[in-house]
């Protein structure tokens, strides 16, 4: 495999990682009440794409003419599940039809939104940055800022009373032609809890650069960017995303790992990641060692990864190499209807396929806390008042 430069020998301060791996810092493992009781933060998760089935049948009830794939909650679920698993991303985004059909009305995104907030918070979720696109909800005849003020309402009815602190991330869809439509109504609700401005969809064919005008407008007005890119295309999309359309983060960025090299690996055989041995060795190209050197930062979603064919396996999954290498790496959901995920499962995944443990999970935390579009202090007082604290209970070490 090329890298993206002629970086010469691996240094000994990366050989000393591999060996060292940051998902092992405890001595025992964490207990599943532990996982579930852990504060969370989420970077990645689609509004659309964690609605409840129970509630789409519901709406579809409610609006009379929409029909379904099923009329048992559980059906239906499956049903998602099946249709996102597919190893490819053309093919997962095919599911989110039915979901944004039933989302045209006020009451509708209102009510997904706030269950969004009631589900994250049940499963110990801090801080989350939820997204969402407005163009697909104004077939019904509401305008993108209409629809972007019940997503925000909904997500606040949610979060009241709650430990969850709750933003929205507008998105723009990359096959689509309204991108900088898009990030005006982002920047229309940068006061009332939009925190950045996002693109999403099929990625291969639909460069981020395409979308240059509504990322230098978001620029120009200093606020917050992240790209999907290196999901289901390579390190041409990340660096378009970070060198010509702003990135101050990336969307999966999973494909980072085309401009690493591992050598001096043990075969673990089939569906497993290549052991690291005394002998192991790891060579950076410039992009991987830009991202790495700057803390760019990785908004990995593991579950949803391999159903989109981003990554074979979670065992496979490139977040416990980067993990050792000190990327920026954080674990988000994604899509928890689409992927039968939480985060609570995310963790758990972590824990059995890759050897996590909390002091692992802890420092993924603290990752994504760093890099969330909120204001610095606020940022600080959840590490320090919630995060540290909890996490340091449940290792059993002093703060």
């Amino acid at each position: 495999m090329a890298l993206t430069s002629g970086i010469g020998t691996p240094s000994e301060f990366d050989r000393a990682l591999l060996v060292h791996s940051a998902r092992r810092l405890d001595p025992t493992p964490p207990t599943p009440e532990a996982l579930a009781t852990a504060p969370k933060v989420l970077l990645h998760d689609h509004l659309d794409g964690g609605a409840r089935p129970a509630t789409l049948i519901e709406l579809a009830e409610e609006q009379g003419s929409y029909d379904l794939p099923g009329t048992d909650a559980a059906e239906l679920a499956q049903w998602f599940h099946q249709g996102a698993d597919r190893r490819d991303l053309g093919l997962y985004l095919e599911t989110f039809g039915h979901v944004v059909a039933l989302m045209q009305r006020r009451d509708a995104i209102v009510r997904i939104a706030r269950e969004c907030a009631e589900d994250l918070a049940a499963d110990g979720v801090v801080y989350a940055e939820v997204r969402m696109a407005p163009e697909p909800c104004v077939e019904g005849g509401l305008s993108m800022d209409e629809a972007t003020d019940a997503m925000l309402e909904g997500l606040a009815q949610g979060s009241a009373g709650t430990e969850l602190t709750v933003r929205l991330l507008c998105t723009a869809m990359r096959t689509a032609a309204r991108s900088v439509d898009v990030a005006q109504v982002a920047l229309n609700h940068r006061d009332d809890g939009v925190v950045g401005f996002d693109i999403a969809g099929k990625e291969d064919g639909f460069p981020p650069s395409r979308h240059l005008d509504a990322f230098q407008l978001v620029m120009r007005e200093d606020f917050h960017i992240t790209i999907h890119a290196g999901e289901a295309f390579g390190l041409p999309s990340i660096a378009e995303a970070l060198h010509y359309c702003g990135a101050g983060r990336l969307g999966h960025g999973v494909r980072i790992v085309d401009d690493l090299v591992l050598t001096g690996t043990e075969d673990r055989g089939p569906g497993l990641a290549p052991g690291i041995t005394e002998d192991s060795a790891v060579h950076l190209g410039r992009t991987a060692a830009f991202v790495r050197d700057t803390r760019v930062p990785l908004e990995m979603c593991p579950s949803s990864n391999v159903h989109t064919g981003a990554a074979a396996s979670i065992a496979e999954h490139p977040i416990g190499l980067l993990t050792d290498l000190r990327f920026r790496v954080t674990v988000n959901t994604d899509n928890r209807l689409m992927s039968n995920t939480t985060m609570t499962k995310e963790f758990g995944l972590l824990v059995d396929e890759l050897g996590f443990d909390l002091g692992g999970l802890q420092w993924l935390t603290l990752n994504a806390m760093k890099s969330a579009f909120l204001p610095f202090d606020q940022r600080l007082a959840i590490i320090d008042n919630v995060i540290k604290p909890r996490y340091g209970a449940l290792r059993g070490q002093p703060v």
